[in-house]
C-alpha cells in the first residue's frame, strides 16, 4: 500500500473521528462540571487503564471486521485464558513457570481465535453462527475448570504484567500504545492491510487479484485470539483473584467500539483509529455513570448507551452507504 493511499484513507475517517473525539470531550466536561473528582489525573489513568483491553483487542476485531466477518466469542475467550492462567501459574495448582503460562496462554489464545477463522473459511459457517457456537463452547469450559470458586496465589511474577509499569505508565497502557500503533501501520503501510481492505471491500475484485480469503481471514481471526490473550497477561494479574465471570459482556464493549469508531460491518471502511478513540469513550461513560452516583443502575445504563451506540454507528455506516451509492449513480460532476 502507498503512503498516499494510506493518508486518503485516514483523511475519509476525519468526521467520525471529530465525533467520537467531541463526544467524549463533552462527556468529560459533563461529568466534571457534576463531580469535578471525575477530571483528575489520578481518574485519567485509571480510566485508560480499565479501557486498555478494549483497546487492545478492539485493534485485531477492526482488522477481522474490515474483511467482513466478526467474532463475538472474545469475552467467553478472555475468560477461558484467564481460568487457564490461574491453573497454570498458581501454586495450588499446576506452579508452572510465568515464562512458560505466559506461552502457552498466548498460544491457546491465537489457536481458538484459528480454530474460528478455520470454521469461517473452511467449514463455511457464519461467522456470527460460528463464534456464537464457540462463545457458549468456552463459557462452558470455563465454568467447568473454574468450579465456581476463585483462582488464589498468583505468582509475583505474574501480578507483575499487570501490575508493574515503567516511566509511571502501567504495562497495559504501554501495550495498549504498541499495538495501537503496530495497528495502525499494519493497517495503512502495507501489503498484508491492503489485502484485508480488498477482501472485505471487494470480494471479486479481490480473488481476480489471487488474493486469497482462505489465507487472509484465518490469519484476522487468529490475531484476534492472540491480542485477547495479551490483553487478559496485562490486565488480569492486576487483581490477586482470578474470579469465574471475568469477560462477561467484553465482546459487546469490543463490537461497540469498532462500529462507532466508523468501521463497516460489512467490511472494507474503516480504521484503528477510530476504534481507539470509541474504546476510550466507551471507558470513560463507564466510568461518568459511576461518577455521578447511580448505583447499581449505573450497569443498565452502560448497557443501554452501549446498545444505542451500536444502533446509531450502523445506521450511519448503512446512510454512508447509501449517499456513496448515489453519488456513484450520479455519476461525476460536470
Amino acid at each position: 500500500m502507498t503512503a498516499n493511499a494510506g493518508t486518503l484513507r485516514l483523511w475519509d475517517q476525519a468526521p467520525r473521528h471529530l465525533l467520537v473525539a467531541g463526544l467524549l470531550l463533552a462527556t468529560i466536561i459533563a461529568v466534571s462540571i457534576i463531580n469535578p473528582a471525575f477530571a483528575t489525573l489520578q481518574n485519567g489513568r485509571d480510566l485508560l487503564v480499565q479501557s486498555a483491553p478494549a483497546l487492545i483487542v478492539g485493534c485485531g476485531m477492526t482488522l477481522l471486521v474490515l474483511t467482513g466477518e466478526i467474532d463475538i466469542s472474545v469475552g467467553s475467550l478472555m475468560g477461558l485464558l484467564a481460568a487457564l492462567m490461574g491453573v497454570l501459574a498458581s501454586p495450588q495448582r499446576m506452579g508452572l513457570p510465568v515464562p512458560i503460562v505466559i506461552a502457552l496462554t498466548l498460544g491457546a489464545g491465537a489457536g481458538l481465535g484459528l480454530a474460528n477463522g478455520l470454521l469461517v473459511t473452511i467449514g463455511r459457517v457464519p461467522s456470527i453462527i460460528a463464534t456464537l457456537g464457540t462463545m457458549t463452547i468456552l463459557r462452558g469450559i470455563n465454568e467447568l475448570v473454574m468450579g465456581g470458586t476463585w483462582i488464589t496465589d498468583l505468582p509475583h511474577g505474574l501480578r507483575t504484567l499487570g501490575t508493574g509499569g515503567l516511566a509511571g505508565v502501567p504495562t497495559s497502557l504501554w501495550t495498549a500504545a504498541v499495538v495501537g500503533a503496530g495497528s495502525i501501520v499494519l493497517a495503512q503501510r502495507t501489503r498484508l492491510g491492503l489485502r484485508i481492505y480488498a477482501v472485505g471491500g471487494n470480494p471479486e475484485a479481490a480473488a481476480n487479484a489471487r488474493i486469497s480469503t482462505r489465507n487472509i481471514k484465518p490469519l484476522a481471526f487468529t490475531l484476534v485470539g492472540l491480542l485477547t490473550a495479551v490483553a487478559a497477561l496485562v490486565s488480569v494479574p492486576q487483581q490477586s483473584v482470578i474470579e469465574p465471570g471475568i469477560g462477561a459482556g467484553f465482546e459487546l464493549v469490543v463490537v461497540t467500539a469498532v462500529v462507532v469508531g466508523g468501521t463497516a460491518i460489512r467490511g472494507g471502511r474503516g480504521g484503528i483509529a477510530g476504534t481507539l478513540l470509541a474504546a476510550i469513550l466507551l471507558g470513560s461513560i463507564r466510568t461518568s455513570l459511576l461518577f455521578m452516583n447511580l448505583g447499581v443502575m449505573a450497569t443498565y445504563w452502560e448497557r443501554a448507551i452501549q446498545g444505542g451506540f451500536i444502533l446509531a454507528g450502523v445506521l450511519g455506516d448503512y446512510t454512508a452507504g447509501l449517499v456513496s451509492q448515489g453519488r456513484a449513480f450520479a455519476g461525476p460532476p460536470p
